[in-house]
């Protein structure tokens, strides 16, 4: 379905572009182009392998594309349904995380690791490291160099795009945030800084505030908020959905 969807689009926009349609803008690629290119960002932000597929979209999109009286394309869009976000904390043995984390573990684009305060082993984070981190038809390194080229096409700011892969990295320092019991107490701690430090950093938060907002979140009660205590377990599962 994924693959079809592809080539129905590519024949759409290289129909329309015939003749030079397309509306041209020179900071951006053609609409043509943008259409095509919005699969590569889709695909590696929700797409990952699975049992029996390497590369399945793990949510719905709806794609509507409009033509002007011409018949040359005049616009797109695209909604999204029912990401599979349990994945990104979670996988089975022989599956994979979304795409976009090993892209940027390729090392292709070894600033994106200064960047992100990463390294390039994908072990060293457990949220995406628990099924394969390598898949036999997928070179990663080029995925990423596509899907980096996407985001220029699409019309993305240099700090947009940016902020895009910032928000992926403090994904993967959240899966190593480490909480233990206070002594006689249910409530959470923070047991070493050291990962809510770089998140809250890539995320442009006090590491202080994160912590408090993990361990002592507030709660509307009627017309008042109040600060609620959290257990070891309730922390986790609040830094899951977080992610």
């Amino acid at each position: 379905k994924t693959v079809n969807t592809k080539r129905v689009i590519q024949y759409f926009a290289s129909i329309a572009a015939v003749g030079g349609g397309g509306k041209k803008d020179t900071s951006k690629g053609t609409l043509e182009d943008q259409i095509i290119q919005a699969n590569p960002a889709l695909e590696a932000f929700g797409n990952a392998k699975t049992v029996r597929n390497d590369n399945s979209s793990r949510f719905g999109k709806f794609i509507r594309i409009h033509f002007g009286t011409s018949g040359k394309l005049s616009s797109a869009d695209i909604e999204t349904y029912l990401l599979e976000k349990s994945r990104v904390t979670f996988q089975l043995k022989a599956e994979r995380n979304y795409h976009i984390f090993y892209q940027i573990l390729s090392n292709q684009k070894p600033e994106l690791l200064d960047m992100l305060l990463i390294t390039n082993n994908p072990y060293d984070y457990s949220y995406i490291s628990q099924g394969e981190v390598t898949v036999a038809s997928i070179n990663d390194s080029e995925e990423l160099m596509a899907t980096d080229s996407a985001f220029d096409v699409l019309g993305f700011t240099p700090d947009e795009k940016m902020g895009v892969y910032k928000l992926t990295g403090a994904i993967m320092h959240y899966g190593n945030m480490k909480f233990k019991q206070k002594q006689r107490e249910e409530q959470a701690e923070p047991d070493g800084t050291e990962a809510a430090d770089k998140s809250a950093y890539l995320m442009g938060l006090n590491s202080a505030d994160l912590i408090k907002g993990l361990c002592h979140p507030r709660v509307k009660v009627g017309n008042e908020y109040v600060t609620k205590g959290q257990s070891v377990d309730q922390v986790y599962y609040a830094l899951g959905a977080l992610a």
